[in-house]
């Protein structure tokens, strides 16, 4: 056999792994959903403080915050925490308070320097001024259902006779609310329905060993188990941390049926790619071995290489409508038909297009540490910690 022929051969024997992985996911959301949907919700209801580390304001805050106050709850409080008093947040949130005035709602500014992730930072001091054991905390982008606080509970109610201690946390899906933008509307795409497939396979194949940080429910018990915020206050990567390290600690970090809703505003193409950058190398840090793995999961470049290095037209043909129609269902299966998400029922069509750039912002992601986050340069390093450039340049000058 040529070299020409054995390297066709190689590579359409692995352009079949994606489609694999396409297939396997369909099953994987299937599964989880289906088992999930079907189970029902324990009377259940111990108090809950909702911690919101909140920064600026986009195309719909007001309407995130407020689906906060109308939880069908008995009993919960809302901490919200800004840098700065003159944030844009603030005048925001001081509505919400005269617009719910039966809703517990406190409004906090400025946190202690734990380390350079400030979102962190504020999630510290809200842990410290929070009244109750549980610990609901989103991002100020996210939207919830009524049923929120009652689902991201259950997963802690007793059994048996005592407590469960071991659920460590309980981390919910998210569906996107795109603004009319193709930059907006390829993250939306990208996160429901690749992402999340990702996920569901690692629940599936190794159980939960991180969360998602769009909603992540914990206990002051756990946070202390793994030595509080401090201990992730300069992570870059600061929700998957903390699911880590709570199961590294022997806690259960369990899969929510619940989907929260995050918004995805309009954005330059700069900014987009700065987005999806910073989002890949935070991924590659943190799993370095699983990240360089997801080469096998890209159906649309193997698809690409064996449609043009096969013996004949017809089975190059066959590598690429068998890519589109298991990528689009996967897609559904777990975008739509499992995450719930509008923007991919909506334009599912936008899925090969994601795949192709998502393949270019891999490809780019494998080289370098440096990352742009709230307009802050920083180089991460190889424990996922963040460090301003502009520190480590201001050390460099003072050590010559």
């Amino acid at each position: 056999m040529s070299v020409h022929a054995a390297l066709r051969d190689a590579v359409l024997l692995v352009a079949v792994a994606p489609l694999t992985y396409y297939v396997f996911s369909s099953i994987a959301a299937w599964r989880f959903f289906s088992r999930e949907r079907s189970r029902k919700l324990p009377g259940f209801t111990p108090p809950i403080s909702i911690l919101k580390a909140v920064r600026g304001v986009d195309f719909a805050t007001f309407e995130n915050y407020a689906s906060f106050c109308r939880q069908n709850y008995p009993q919960y409080e809302i901490l919200f925490a800004l840098n700065d008093a003159e944030d844009a947040a603030a005048p925001v949130i001081r509505r919400l308070m005269q617009e719910f005035p039966a809703c517990d709602i406190r409004l906090l500014v400025d946190a202690e320097h734990l380390g350079e992730n400030r979102k962190v930072n504020k999630l510290g001091r809200m842990a410290q001024e929070a009244r109750y054991e549980i610990l609901a905390f989103s991002d100020g982008d996210v939207r919830v259902g009524p049923n929120y606080l009652r689902e991201i509970a259950a997963p802690f109610a007793p059994v048996g006779e005592g407590p469960s201690d071991t659920t460590g946390a309980v981390t919910s899906f998210y569906a996107g609310v795109a603004e009319k933008n193709l930059g907006a509307e390829l993250e939306a795409t990208g996160a429901a329905s690749d992402f999340f497939a990702g996920v569901l396979m690692a629940d599936w194949m190794e159980g939960m060993h991180f969360a998602l940080g769009a909603s992540i429910a914990t206990t002051k018990t756990w946070l202390a188990k793994i030595g509080g915020f401090a201990a992730i206050a300069d992570m870059l990567a600061d929700d998957y941390e903390l699911g880590r390290r709570i199961a590294a600690a022997g806690g259960t970090v369990r899969l929510s049926r619940e989907i929260v809703w995050t918004m995805y505003p309009a954005q330059t193409l700069r900014g987009f790619w700065e987005h999806q950058l910073r989002w890949a190398r935070t991924v590659r840090l943190c799993r370095p071995l699983s990240y360089a793995g997801l080469i096998f999961t890209h159906g649309l470049p193997w698809a690409l290489l064996a449609f043009f290095l096969a013996p004949g037209r017809g089975l190059g043909a066959a590598y690429l409508g068998a890519y589109l129609l298991l990528r689009l269902v996967m897609a559904w299966v777990v975008g739509v038909w499992g995450v719930r998400d509008e923007t991919v029922r909506r334009k599912i069509w936008l899925v090969p297009l994601r795949d192709a750039v998502n393949f270019v912002v891999w490809l780019a992601s494998l080289v370098g540490d440096r990352i742009v986050w709230g307009g802050v340069a920083y180089t991460v390093d190889r424990q996922g910690r963040m460090v301003p450039v502009a520190g480590r340049e201001r050390a460099a000058v003072a050590v010559r």
